[in-house]
């Protein structure tokens, strides 16, 4: 049986990106698929995984809207982020020509990302259920005129060979993630690079979403992330998910966060957590 204090859950099929994600973030740890986010969330709250890797949004997709629903009611917390860069390969049978294929199968946002291949190489699109299923499915079928758009690792665990590697349109393609656990990560004030992560709902009133955040900018904070979306099924209730820069208890952020509840109707912190080094590195390239 594997460790369940070193396993950790995530929505797919073995050899997703989201797999990938959790081999690169966790190495030597056990990676648990799971069929849908809420399950791979349950496995948490189970104990049956210690931490879940969760993608929030993806540099050429956007957000991923089912997240931004199920995790403020998850009851888990934000410990880490983790980015993984999206690089698609062309995956076919052992022995198989690239002259030889006719289809490309995979989910449909991926078919989306490599619109160049699949015109260069006069390629049918069929979508699937997601990248790695897609690539299960190709080395079952055992067609030769059959491909699939997906990660190395799915190409590695269904015996499938790159014909082509990093066949995306944008070399920039990355999906960022959230790493959930059951208990909150132990942070202090003073500690360097954090970023909190946290919800609000406005009041409904002119505005309300000017006057919430003008506390961050008065105090100077950063603002790297801010989402809305409807909740209850209300145009009138919005609820706001939001990434700044900083521990809740050093001054500046503690300022803002106490102007925030003057014109918001609730504020919950999901977590407190290091930066990844991704995000280091990418402002140190600008």
């Amino acid at each position: 049986m594997p460790d369940a204090s070193r396993t950790i859950s995530f929505q797919g099929r073995p050899g997703a990106y989201s797999d990938l994600a959790c081999r690169n973030a966790y190495p030597g740890w056990t990676t648990l698929p799971c069929d849908t986010f809420e399950l791979a969330m349950q496995a948490v709250r189970s104990g049956a995984a210690e931490l879940a890797m969760m993608p929030i949004e993806n540099s050429l997709a956007g957000r991923v809207p089912d997240m931004h629903h199920l995790l403020p009611e998850s009851g888990l917390f934000v410990i880490g982020e983790a980015f993984q860069r999206v690089e698609h390969c062309l995956l076919g049978l052992k022995g198989a020509t690239i002259e030889g294929l006719k289809r490309a199968h995979s989910h449909p946002v991926a078919l989306g990302q490599v619109r160049t291949i699949l015109r260069d190489l006069n390629l049918t699109p069929i979508v699937e259920l997601d990248t790695a299923g897609s690539a299960e499915l190709v080395a079952q079928w055992g067609n030769p005129e059959d491909c699939a758009i997906a990660s190395s690792l799915a190409g590695e665990l269904f015996g499938l060979d790159i014909l082509r590697h990093n066949v995306e349109d944008a070399a920039h393609n990355t999906t960022r993630f959230y790493v959930l656990s059951r208990t909150p990560r132990a942070s202090r004030p003073d500690e360097a690079g954090l970023m909190t992560t946290f919800v609000f709902r406005v009041r409904n009133v002119p505005a309300a979403l000017y006057k919430a955040l003008g506390g961050f900018a008065t105090n100077g904070i950063n603002m790297t992330k801010l989402e809305s979306y409807m909740v209850g099924g209300q145009f009138s209730a919005t609820q706001f998910l939001c990434d700044v820069e900083g521990h809740p208890e050093q001054p500046a952020l503690r300022r803002a966060l106490e102007e925030l509840t003057f014109f918001s109707r609730e504020t919950r912190i999901l977590g407190v957590y290091p930066t990844a080094q991704f995000r280091k590195d990418q402002d140190t390239a600008d």
